[in-house]
């Protein structure tokens, strides 16, 4: 059984972040809206994504894009990339350089 889609608006969700991505972590999905226009939606990732009743609702009104596609299994097995703090305290300050 799908879980309902929860919505929260941006500065609910900037105020109370670490809880939301927790519950993301849990399972849960939110769509997030600008002034009660939806903008984007936060899923977890291990989900495929199937668009909700809702969202299908607002695609067919022009309110919301749906993806084309998702993303290959494979791209969960994939290693992560290794990079040492000694790369990446050197990108940083290379980066800090240029402007």
């Amino acid at each position: 059984m799908r879980r309902t889609v929860r919505s929260v608006n941006i500065a609910v969700l900037k105020n109370e972040l670490s809880r939301y991505l927790s519950e993301v972590r849990q399972g849960e999905e939110f769509l997030i809206r600008d002034r009660d226009t939806p903008i984007a939606k936060i899923i977890p990732l291990r989900h495929a994504v199937e668009p909700e009743a809702e969202e299908l609702t607002l695609a067919a009104a022009g309110k919301l894009r749906l993806p084309e596609t998702s993303l290959p299994a494979s791209f969960w097995s994939m290693p992560a990339p290794r990079v040492t703090l000694k790369r990446v305290v050197a990108a940083v300050r290379a980066e800090r350089d240029e402007e």
